[in-house]
């Protein structure tokens, strides 16, 4: 588990830098502060989704079988499958415990029932988010409406229940707890949208990432391209779709044909639509500082950009 979140190598030896920064903990300590909060009270509940988000990326690297997701080879690929699900579990057993020690700064017990319980729900919603994720694999036309409920379950939900749990521990009323968990949630959606044209594009724009669309993953540009293209066009993506193996050349391919669609620019634009709204759907909740709302304007606009 350390290793994969960066802390020692393959040795156990330390390490320095981290894994990469996730915009789930960011959600839940500025959702504290924005309601007058102290940051600090909400610390249990950012390490509590930074486990559990950690426990989702082990156990998608088995199956999407990734061996190299980032700067280093994935926990699965030095360890096997069997230890991987392992470490997955621990994370996801720590990131449950870590939550109930709200309690250690006087949240109220039903509070922290509360919020247990909102991560409970999060881990099955984000579960069943993982299911049609790896089901649209198997698809060649998935609608837009059907991967906006597929992104709201794998990352919005834990993103709401990042934020909304955050609230909770500013002394947050129903109203303000739940209009902050809609903002986590489209904030999720569209972090994940980020994440998906990166997956395409890369910082460079070449489209050689390192998870990449090698498994086939159906993701908004590739949905909107299916959606807005020609008959030829979507022949020709199909084709490519139908080998068994997608190559390099393949991916370069498609790369271009997205490209012809304007799909890059269209998925961005419903990413900042859905900060827009998150934000948008703040006005009116009382206890909500012009400062904080400025601070959840900068974390949206960081999620549009990928967390860069």
């Amino acid at each position: 588990m350390r290793y994969h979140l960066g802390w020692v190598d393959q040795q156990g030896e330390p390490q320095a830098g981290s894994a990469p920064l996730s915009l789930q903990p960011a959600l839940a300590l500025a959702s504290c502060e924005a309601l007058g909060g102290d940051f600090r009270n909400a610390l249990p509940v950012a390490a509590s989704v930074e486990l559990i988000y950690n426990f989702t990326l082990i156990h998608g690297d088995v199956q999407a079988g990734r061996a190299d997701p980032g700067n280093r080879p994935s926990v699965w690929w030095v360890w096997g499958p069997a230890q991987a699900i392992n470490a997955g579990d621990g994370l996801h057993a720590l990131g449950r415990t870590t939550m109930m020690r709200l309690a250690q700064n006087e949240v109220p017990a039903e509070k922290v029932l509360r919020a247990v319980r909102s991560l409970d729900m999060a881990c099955l919603t984000l579960c069943e988010g993982q299911y049609m994720d790896l089901q649209f694999q198997d698809q060649m036309m998935i609608t837009t409406a059907a991967y906006m409920d597929m992104i709201g379950r794998k990352a919005g939900a834990l993103a709401a229940c990042a934020a909304e749990s955050g609230a909770l521990t500013a002394g947050a009323g129903d109203e303000a707890c739940a209009k902050l968990g809609q903002l986590g949630m489209k904030m999720g959606m569209a972090w994940q949208i980020a994440r998906d044209i990166d997956d395409f594009w890369g910082e460079r724009g070449d489209g050689m990432t390192p998870s990449n669309v090698l498994n086939k993953k159906k993701s908004l540009p590739l949905v909107h391209t299916l959606e807005n293209s020609s008959v030829s066009v979507k022949r020709e993506l199909g084709s490519i779709y139908m080998k068994r193996v997608l190559e390099t050349d393949d991916i370069a391919k498609m790369i271009e044909i997205l490209d012809s669609t304007d799909a890059r620019q269209a998925s961005h634009g419903k990413a900042q639509e859905l900060v827009d709204q998150a934000l948008a759907g703040l006005e009116g909740v009382s206890g909500i500082t012009r400062e904080g709302m400025d601070t959840l304007a900068d974390l949206g606009q960081w999620a549009v950009a990928g967390g860069r």
